[in-house]
């Protein structure tokens, strides 16, 4: 009879060590997802899906992250539960109400709320409603692993509260040329990272008319939903910066409204706006982790 060491033995395997610089993973790639996907239909969850370019054996919009858009007709109802530990809701559009194990959420155009580990939830909606839905069970799924408590309460960010936040510090960011116009949304749970969760990170940003915000990069994946846009507004995305700090053969995503597309981690991301209305944009991202590792890497060109 073999040992035990012989049947151990069979699944050995290596490698010279310059190569684990070249993995054999797909890249993530640039993906717009159309606001058309969830404007029509009946009640439902649109799952973004990447997964057969990330070849992985569960749904995912990037390797640590799935994003949805959920549809829900007027006076319908429908029930949402996923293995994660950390789920982000923005309300594209519409009114109605969220029951969950802590209580109701009311919820209209232009708010979001943070859950963490649920055993289901039920959205209510009083007029036709959309939600962007962003949660780790892709992680989780990859790991292998289930939650066993919660890391973090629940959270609510009232459209007026976001708007007022960035009002208050948009004289400022603009005058001082920052990078983004924009604040990042926390729960005290997450104080430490300065993130919406433990595991992920939410952004409000305004991109006034006709400014340009330059170039930055970072290893998380960035799914980004564009809350509102004029015509002509855009991100330009690339993997270089030449000696001005323009990104170098970039990839163009429009932003049109209630529609998301995928920053890939690593990747100069620059966003324009040619209209002369005021945009938002709400990227939701797995910095929550990236921060937590050390492994961020935020860089600004000069």
């Amino acid at each position: 009879m073999d040992s035990l060491n012989h049947t151990l033995a069979q699944q050995v395997v290596s490698w010279e060590y310059s190569a684990a610089a070249t993995p054999d993973l797909n890249e993530v790639p640039v993906q717009p997802f159309p606001a058309s996907l969830h404007e029509q239909g009946e009640t439902r969850v649109i799952a973004l899906d990447l997964s057969d370019i990330l070849e992985t054996p569960y749904l995912a919009t990037s390797p640590g992250l799935l994003a949805n858009y959920v549809r829900i007709c007027t006076n319908e109802q429908i029930s949402t539960k996923v293995n994660s530990t950390s789920e982000v809701f923005f309300v594209m559009r519409g009114a109605g109400h969220t029951e969950t194990e802590s209580g109701t959420i009311d919820w209209k155009q232009g708010d979001a709320f943070t859950l963490p580990t649920n055993q289901g939830v039920t959205h209510f909606a009083d007029e036709d409603s959309a939600l962007y839905w962003t949660h780790d069970a892709p992680l989780l799924d990859y790991l292998g692993v289930v939650p066993n408590a919660p890391r973090f309460k629940p959270a609510f960010y009232s459209r007026e509260y976001m708007n007022e936040e960035v009002e208050r510090i948009r004289e400022v960011a603009i005058r001082e040329n920052r990078n983004r116009v924009g604040i990042i949304l926390g729960n005290t749970d997450s104080a430490k990272t300065k993130t919406i969760t433990h595991t992920m990170w939410s952004l409000f940003n305004l991109l006034p008319k006709g400014a340009v915000q330059r170039a930055h990069r970072h290893q998380s994946v960035a799914l980004d939903l564009a809350v509102y846009s004029g015509p002509d507004t855009y991100t330009l995305i690339g993997k270089k910066v030449d000696e001005h700090g323009d990104i170098i053969n970039p990839v163009k995503a429009m932003w049109e409204t209630n529609t998301v597309f995928v920053t890939p981690p690593g990747w100069w991301h620059s966003h324009h706006n040619e209209s002369d209305e005021n945009a938002y944009v709400f990227p939701v991202q797995d910095a929550g982790l990236h921060t937590y590792l050390r492994t961020l890497d935020i860089q600004f060109v000069r």
